[in-house]
């Protein structure tokens, strides 16, 4: 399955668990279960120090499925990129 970055910027800063809207728990459980409806498997996330900007890496069949899981849980999308392991280790 293809291997994406997607790229938020968030109005405020987010937490571990919040909506982009900073709102209540369980997000991540939300996030989760929408994610899954369209095959989509978040691997982990990297944040700015100022918490507005992340930067997610997921597994999914499409960019499409990508838009249509964030769209239900109201998560930003700015630019969604197909990308590939690149390990130094293996060189």
């Amino acid at each position: 399955m293809p291997r994406y970055l997607v790229e938020r910027t968030f109005h405020s800063p987010v937490r571990a668990g919040t909506a982009a809207d900073g709102s209540a728990a369980n997000h991540c459980d939300k996030v989760i279960r929408a994610n899954a409806r369209e095959g989509v498997t978040w691997i982990h996330s990297f944040v700015t120090p100022d918490r507005r900007r992340s930067f997610c890496i997921v597994d999914s069949p499409s960019p499409e499925a990508i838009r249509v899981a964030a769209q239900a849980t109201a998560l930003p999308v700015d630019r969604i990129t197909e990308v590939r392991v690149f390990d130094p280790y293996f060189l």
